[in-house]
């Protein structure tokens, strides 16, 4: 990528077409690189110049994946260009999507969301069931089959629930495009975010990486999130009832009585009243037990390997950094919104860092919704099994048009 956009909005006054700073000492380069993990790139060169269109960005007006997009409309406003070359590189200016205005949002599940029999609809649509064939040659097993016939404790495994319910809300695009007025619908979408795994849907989805990679990708993020769940003993629970804060409170209360390697966090900030506290095994055991004196209505153990979204996690870091490096990322057609920060990103390096660290980081999924429904969005679409994210945001928002999609 050549050219980022920066927008026109910002104090830049321009006296000259190209000028040359440091990484550490500009502004503009310091707020694309916000992330724990910064670039470590010792200096630049900027070139700055009014423009009109998006061209650089033209590129991405279809998915390079197969699933086919309208252009890159949502970019062609006035704005000003920037690249940052370092090199032979290009640090693409990360802010690029951060005065979003959403509209009309495609929105995508995640682990937990899978069910025997999903897929049944897409075997019957040539394009969706070509995503099942693809998905055999990077998994080597019938991937539609498990989907369909199950059993349920193979298709619930974390190494092969991701894979399918990636592939299967992909398909379940291809569905709706199939529908009368379904393309004219996904050229409309202005923003995607999808919930933990379905972060890498939606950033399929928007052409940020082709349904392949995306696939390897998914694939070895469930291998490692399984191997780090079986080297400590660990468990998630929901509590039902309370706000965020009196779920603090007892995961603190909770902490008093375990040692540091049973200690527990808030994992998944879903919304009011449903938060998943994700820990040791001890903790979580602790947090059931005093959930009542705490008022919570009740609690569940979710169904998972282990302490997802928690440092649990970190042995499952290096592996998903070493495999991100290896692909090709490039910036989203639209707005994907991070679990990690509840922002937009641009850059490609940067969104690798974020989806490295997404399974130690607390999902920010009520803080998501809330941002899009304060911004204007004014309809999406739940894609793929389940209806989780669709009852999520209707807890939310009773008014709230939103419509699920299966497969």
């Amino acid at each position: 990528m050549q050219t980022a956009l920066l927008h026109n909005r910002h104090p830049l006054i321009l006296r000259t077409l190209s000028l040359s700073l440091s990484l550490s000492s500009n502004p503009l380069v310091v707020a694309a690189m916000t992330m724990s993990s910064s670039l470590a790139l010792p200096s630049a060169s900027l070139a700055l110049s009014g423009s009109t269109k998006a061209s650089s960005l033209s590129s991405l007006s279809s998915f390079r994946n197969g699933f086919r997009s309208s252009g890159a409309r949502h970019l062609s406003r006035s704005r000003l260009s920037m690249s940052v070359s370092v090199g032979s590189q290009t640090v693409l200016h990360d802010g690029l999507f951060s005065d979003y205005t959403p509209s009309l949002a495609f929105l995508f599940p995640g682990q937990g969301a899978q069910a025997v029999g999903m897929g049944k609809e897409a075997q019957n649509l040539p394009a969706a069931a070509e995503l099942y064939k693809k998905a055999n040659d990077i998994l080597g097993y019938d991937l539609l089959d498990v989907c369909i016939n199950g059993p349920k404790e193979k298709l619930d495994s974390t190494v092969i629930s991701q894979p399918a319910i990636y592939v299967t809300s992909l398909a379940a695009v291809e569905l709706f495009r199939a529908h009368d007025g379904g393309q004219q619908i996904i050229d409309s979408v202005d923003v995607a975010c999808g919930l933990s795994l379905g972060e890498y849907t939606a950033l399929a989805f928007s052409g940020a990486f082709s349904f392949e990679d995306g696939l390897k990708l998914v694939k070895l993020r469930g291998e490692a999130m399984q191997e780090a769940a079986d080297a400590a003993k660990s468990a998630m629970v929901s509590v039902i009832g309370l706000d965020s804060d009196k779920v603090q409170e007892l995961c603190d209360a909770a902490n008093q009585e375990v040692d540091k390697n049973n200690k527990v966090q808030i994992a998944n900030y879903l919304c009011t009243g449903n938060y998943a506290v994700s820990g040791g095994l001890k903790g979580v055991e602790a947090v059931e037990a005093k959930a009542k004196s705490f008022k919570a209505r009740m609690t569940v153990r979710l169904a998972v390997a282990g302490a997802f979204h928690t440092s649990f996690m970190e042995p499952a870091v290096s592996r998903l950094e070493a495999a991100l490096a290896a692909t090709e990322i490039r910036t989203p057609r639209i707005p994907v919104i991070s679990n990690v920060d509840a922002q937009p990103h641009a850059d490609p390096d940067t969104i690798k860092k974020i989806l490295a660290r997404q399974v130690t980081s607390p999902v920010q999924w009520e803080t998501t919704v809330k941002t899009l429904l304060t911004k204007g969005l004014k309809k999406s679409y739940e894609l793929g099994p389940g209806k989780v994210i669709a009852g999520i945001v209707k807890r939310m928002d009773r008014g709230a048009d939103i419509e699920n999609v299966g497969a």
